[in-house]
């Protein structure tokens, strides 16, 4: 559904505040189709991005795995290639 919204479980350093927020942003902004809320619709947009990534932090906090955690420069490697690949470019 929303392309740039990022797996957040299981990396190591784990998510921060920053990634949760953007990543709730982001699905807030998608299922509203706002980029950027009205006046009369501002707080309702705002409290709901704070309402998904309290949601979200809890989520993280609580799942569990037993794979060991991803590294993120790693991943963000693997997406630079098949980056690369999709568009042609290097």
């Amino acid at each position: 559904m929303c392309r740039n919204i990022k797996t957040l479980f299981n990396f190591a350093p784990v998510a921060t505040d920053d990634e949760i927020y953007a990543a709730s942003l982001q699905y807030i902004r998608k299922v509203s189709g706002f980029n950027k809320p009205s006046k009369a619709n501002e707080n309702d947009f705002y409290r709901a991005v704070q309402e998904v990534a309290f949601t979200t932090q809890n989520l993280l906090n609580n799942l569990v795995t037993n794979a060991d955690p991803r590294d993120r420069e790693i991943e963000a490697e693997r997406a630079r290639i098949r980056t690369a690949k999709r568009f042609g470019t290097e």
